[in-house]
């Protein structure tokens, strides 16, 4: 298990950029599998981006691919998701997610159980 705290949203106007951090606690992080989910109002909760415990892989949601970049930096133990073009839309809280990595391409909420509180993203128009 390991416990995950995310930090970095705010408020932003449409086009703008937010960098969102999580910040994850036990030794093996390197095993992880992490992701960022994000729910907007009213919304069920939603995949955005993965990367693989190395670092090597990543997939994104067709909704953010080109706009927004995962990353992470295991000997600091965290994952950033860069937001860049950001639009009214990408409001939403959004959560980091972590689950140890067999090698499969994990996108479905339920295939994590490792979760932080939330942070929000508002981006205004």
């Amino acid at each position: 298990q390991v416990q995950l705290v995310e930090s970095g949203g705010g408020l932003v106007q449409a086009g703008g950029s937010l960098r969102l951090s999580c910040a994850a606690s036990g030794r093996t992080f390197g095993i992880y599998a992490m992701a960022w989910f994000r729910q907007g109002p009213g919304q069920e909760r939603e995949f955005v981006a993965r990367i693989s415990g190395s670092g090597r892989t990543t997939y994104y949601a067709d909704s953010v691919k080109g706009r927004f970049t995962i990353s992470r930096d295991n000997t600091k133990k965290t994952v950033s998701l860069q937001m860049n073009s950001l639009k009214p839309e990408d409001t939403a809280v959004y959560f980091c997610a972590g689950r140890i990595d067999y090698g499969f391409g994990y996108v479905a909420q339920s295939e994590y159980n490792n979760w932080g509180q939330g942070t929000q993203v508002t981006v205004s128009s």
